[in-house]
């Protein structure tokens, strides 16, 4: 069962387009790697789907309803949070204030704070230090924990590993692969081609704001998607 189906997606920003025509599915407790260069359209596809944007044309279905007009704390309630990149928290918040803003449009399975501490000791022991003083992996973590909040059944989450030291980025994507688990689906935009094709089943790549290349990760090389990436496939 499908629990989000994109149509023939146009994203534009005023004049200039920056989506073309994109299709894409994901399967309920599915998980898909978005790649792509920079200014490939990575982010403005997780913030369509989220509804910090309207597409011009095509069509956003979610659990079988069409959301393509559907305001975005509105898709939160429905189960749709993202993880923005750079994190976006609140500064002069604690980290456990900025999680329970996650919690205001919270859907029927929103995550209690004793289960966010449960999956991420790392918060609980910084839970009432102000954002602003927390390491980039901390803040991470809260951003996460803040989208989790929500209760969602899918998780957009926007280069998470971004300038994070690889013991910080590991302990993140185990902790991905614990919500995984557990049924949450996911999308997860990540520049690390191995690390990303190694935590989702499915991938698909974006050049120029056209998809040039989808399939299940364990039947894509490295190297196919290196020449989607650059365009260089033949």
């Amino acid at each position: 069962m499908s629990l989000l189906r994109l149509d023939a997606l146009d994203v534009l920003y005023g004049d200039f387009q920056a989506l073309f025509g994109v299709d894409l599915e994901l399967a309920e407790n599915g998980s898909l790697a978005l790649v792509g260069a920079n200014g490939a359209g990575k982010t403005t596809l997780l913030r369509t789907i989220a509804g910090a944007m309207t597409p011009a044309r095509g069509t956003i279905e979610f659990a079988g309803s069409d959301i393509t007009r559907t305001k975005p704390h509105f898709r939160v309630r429905r189960g749709i949070a993202l993880v923005p990149e750079g994190r976006r928290l609140f500064p002069s918040l604690t980290a456990e204030e900025n999680i329970l803003v996650g919690g205001v449009q919270a859907g029927p399975d929103a995550w209690q704070l004793a289960r966010i501490y449960e999956v991420f000791p790392l918060i609980a022991r910084c839970r009432n230090r102000r954002a602003a003083l927390l390491s980039g992996g901390e803040q991470q973590a809260v951003a996460i924990a803040r989208a989790l909040a929500s209760g969602p059944r899918l998780l957009l989450l926007d280069e998470i590993s971004l300038g994070l030291a690889p013991a910080i980025v590991d302990e993140l994507y185990e902790t991905l692969a614990s919500l995984r688990a557990a049924g949450t689906s996911m999308i997860l935009v990540e520049q690390d081609l191995d690390r990303a094709l190694a935590a989702c089943p499915s991938v698909v790549c974006l050049l120029e704001g056209r998809v040039v290349l989808a399939g299940p990760s364990a039947r894509t090389s490295r190297a196919q998607v290196i020449d989607a990436y650059f365009g260089t496939a033949s």
